[in-house]
């Protein structure tokens, strides 16, 4: 007797809930940045649970451990990390003392996904702390270049398939609908950046160098002398001579830093102050990777049609 198609759906539910739970179970993701956790969001859709340990409006370099980090990682069925030495401070304590041998580096459920993605301001030579904050792998800000966000997406769904082999198809059919989105995206982000090409910018950390090179924008110089050191007053009045003597109009400032000083330079200059978040979730309505250079560029571009502030 042929079911009719209310039967088959009814037959399907209960099938469903008669399911091991093991059967059921979501991949356990966790990741070090809410990038990270939008794009294996946007690759697992609802196969996988993803939970990040550094919000996006935090400073990834310096994030206190907290126990229920802990407990998310010894439950995790993969861990995913920007790499280049972003977490080092950090990271790697806390996963020696999650006690989850699957997810430390070498084994299945370790991710680095810097894997395959163009890394700039890679060091040659010796580094020592009298040069700052330096990466010697390449500047660990590498999401913030669509094409890398692309590569990333691949890298988690590669790993995904890897652990969870049934769903292989499943995570194919995720990334290719992300990769498709992300290159409509591409072009819309292209025809707006074409008015940016050129502009000259200061920023306070050495966030941007792919975000720059991306949108053509030149980056000149930093609030931070030394990636991680403090400025001095030396170092604040030659860039405040700087900016006026070049006509920078751009000041970009993270979220997590001081916007105290950044403020008085922008006063003192006419440079105009943004500030410019890095991550998914640095602000309410940045929720997914597409958000968040939808709402950097939509700042950078208001930004110019605005008239500058008054010099002193």
């Amino acid at each position: 007797m042929e079911l009719t198609p209310s039967k088959r759906s009814f037959l399907s539910a209960v099938l469903f809930c008669l399911m091991p739970s093991w059967l059921l179970a979501k991949v356990q993701v966790v990741t070090t940045t809410e990038d990270l956790a939008a794009l294996a969001r946007e690759v697992g859709g609802n196969l996988v649970e993803v939970h990040s340990i550094a919000k996006g409006y935090q400073d990834p370099h310096f994030v206190d451990a907290k126990p229920s980090y802990l407990l998310k990682l010894k439950r995790a069925d993969l861990f995913i990390q920007v790499g280049l030495e972003l977490e080092v401070a950090w990271a790697p304590a806390l996963l020696t003392n999650a006690r989850n041998s699957k997810i430390l580096p070498g084994n299945i459920g370790f991710l680095d996904a810097s894997d395959g993605c163009e890394i700039l301001q890679k060091v040659s030579g010796s580094v020592d702390r009298s040069m700052g904050d330096i990466h010697p792998l390449g500047n660990p800000h590498y999401w913030l270049d669509p094409s890398n966000g692309g590569r990333i997406a691949g890298n988690i769904a590669e790993k995904l398939s890897a652990l969870d082999p049934k769903h292989t198809e499943d995570y194919k059919a995720s990334l290719k609908h992300f990769e498709s989105r992300l290159s409509k995206k591409e072009k819309e982000w292209d025809q707006a950046a074409s008015k940016l090409q050129g502009i000259r910018a200061v920023t306070y950390h050495n966030s941007w160098p792919n975000f720059a090179q991306y949108f053509g924008i030149q980056v000149v110089n930093f609030i931070e002398p030394k990636p991680g050191v403090p400025p001095s007053t030396s170092h604040v009045q030659a860039l405040t001579q700087q900016i006026k003597n070049g006509e920078i109009p751009i000041l970009l400032v993270e979220p997590y830093f001081d916007i105290k000083l950044p403020r008085k330079i922008a006063q003192a200059t006419g440079a105009k102050l943004l500030i410019f978040p890095p991550s998914v979730g640095a602000e309410p309505e940045i929720q997914t990777y597409f958000d968040l250079f939808d709402h950097n560029l939509r700042l950078l571009l208001n930004s110019l049609q605005e008239p500058p502030p008054q010099k002193p």
